[in-house]
């Protein structure tokens, strides 16, 4: 069975995370998807970035839910990893950046995302890129759930830390899961492949977690660092 390999957050092991620098190295790197996270800015633009603040090179920080666009890209972002100056990017630009690189589209939304922001978020995939080479996840059933009412062919993804009621809930409702790495046993995986879904495993960092990982015989692993091409 052949796996894909997800670059997390981009390729964040090398990169700022959620970056444009981050997920077009994730392309030339070998990767065969990329992961990102996202949410809504006050002024209701779509931007990509795990945590519910930018984190500025000057030291000060915003919440993303609290300030605009315009405020969220007047700074760099902190960046350690280049010297590179980075600001947030968003969902469309790395909509593209996928699209460049025939990228598989792992697409979180965090928190809950209303109907209209669903609605705009994967009417925009499907205009810049393709609907069918993307993947929404989230931690959030209720997203899934109204996700799949208005995009019946979109490819939807429990995120979870382990095997609980809502894993079960997806084999009823035929969604995929992208499960923590250490929750993962085998029975599950059998499960869902039996019913013809998918399991994908995060987040896959070192060697030992990258073997164990590949002996599941899933068919996603997200990672930081590795790309299959090692």
């Amino acid at each position: 069975m052949s796996v894909c390999f997800i670059a997390h957050r981009g390729y964040s092991g090398k990169y700022l995370h959620n970056t444009e620098e981050a997920f077009i190295e994730a392309v030339r790197h070998g990767s065969g998807g990329i992961e990102t996270d996202v949410r809504v800015t006050k002024d209701g633009v779509l931007v990509v970035n795990h945590n519910e603040e930018a984190v500025f090179e000057d030291g000060t920080e915003l919440l993303i839910a609290e300030a605009t666009y315009e405020e969220l890209t007047a700074k760099s972002l902190k960046n350690e990893f280049t010297d590179t100056k980075l600001y947030v990017c968003t969902f469309e630009r790395y909509l593209e950046i996928c699209r460049d690189g025939n990228m598989v589209c792992f697409i979180e939304f965090k928190g809950s995302f209303p109907d209209e922001k669903i609605n705009e978020a994967f009417i925009l995939a499907d205009k810049v890129y393709d609907l069918e080479m993307c993947e929404l996840q989230s931690f959030d059933y209720d997203n899934l759930l109204r996700a799949h009412k208005a995009f019946p062919k979109l490819k939807i993804m429990l995120t979870c830390c382990k095997h609980d009621e809502n894993v079960n809930r997806c084999l009823a409702d035929g969604f995929d899961i992208d499960m923590a790495y250490d929750g993962i046993e085998d029975a599950t995986v059998e499960m869902f492949h039996k019913k013809g879904l998918k399991v994908a495993l995060w987040t896959a960092n070192t060697k030992e977690a990258l073997d164990f990982c590949l002996s599941k015989n899933v068919d996603f692993i997200e990672s930081d660092f590795f790309s299959g091409k090692e």
